[in-house]
């Protein structure tokens, strides 16, 4: 009789591991390469408190655009702006209209021994040369580090100084190699466990740009294929958990 207790046990332990192990899902999510180093706290506290899995790629917000216009199966999009997935919503790609999740900060930063509390007189220095900015075309806070030099009738002054990087991440590489002498990227990288108290950095007035709303939507691919678990990631990027990971990482709170 012990004997069947014990195997009876055995049999129902193996039938909820194995249940647990059917119903555990991966999805695939376009993440803004701003929004790379926070991925990775997200991730974990998802698979945490619900055991499905996220598999990230990380790139301009453009190039996604592109890329799920072309039938890329990615079942949610977190933009780092609003206009990109409200394109993909119209275009019938998205399911809803973007929400905000985040306004992102822009920062100055380099490597190198500039003083950047002067920092219009600091990009203007002899001895910069190259000054690194994510495509303004497809990289929201590339286009938004554009309106700021223009506001302050900067870019043509610095415009053979410039450097476009594909990215944010690019962006952050050519600053952290030392390739620019300095360049804006996000404030959540420069907070980031891997970034932080590497160089210097100087968060940009907030009166010279508009914090940059940052959007998600479920696509139509995660509609389809992974509906149940597209939807809890998405309302997990919302909840209490995610909007404390997006603080830390110096994000403004919606």
């Amino acid at each position: 009789m012990k004997f069947f207790s014990t195997l009876m046990r055995s049999s129902l332990c193996c039938a909820m591991f194995f249940s647990a192990a059917v119903q555990a899902e991966t999805i695939s999510v376009a993440v803004a390469a701003n929004v790379q180093f926070v991925f990775d706290d997200l991730k974990a506290a998802f698979k945490q408190e619900t055991g499905h899995e996220l598999q990230a790629s990380f790139n301009s917000s453009g190039k996604f655009v592109a890329q799920i216009s072309n039938g890329a199966p990615f079942d949610v999009f977190l933009s780092a702006d609003m206009e990109f997935p409200e394109k993909l919503y119209k275009d019938g790609y998205a399911m809803q209209a973007p929400k905000v999740y985040a306004y992102g900060a822009l920062v100055l930063w380099t490597m190198k021994d500039l003083d950047l509390q002067q920092w219009q007189a600091a990009l203007q220095q002899t001895k910069v040369s190259k000054i690194a900015i994510a495509n303004p075309k497809t990289a929201p806070y590339g286009r938004e580090t554009m309106r700021v030099l223009n506001a302050h009738k900067l870019e043509q002054t610095l415009q053979p100084k410039l450097v476009f990087a594909e990215s944010i991440a690019q962006t952050n590489q050519y600053i952290h190699s030392g390739l620019a002498d300095l360049g804006f990227t996000a404030k959540s990288v420069v907070l980031s466990p891997e970034m932080k108290g590497q160089g210097k950095w100087l968060e940009l007035p907030r009166d010279v740009y508009q914090p940059i709303a940052q959007g998600a939507v479920i696509l139509k691919h995660g509609k389809q294929q992974h509906a149940a678990v597209s939807q809890q990631f998405y309302d997990f990027i919302y909840s209490a958990k995610a909007r404390a990971i997006f603080e830390r990482y110096g994000y403004i709170l919606p």
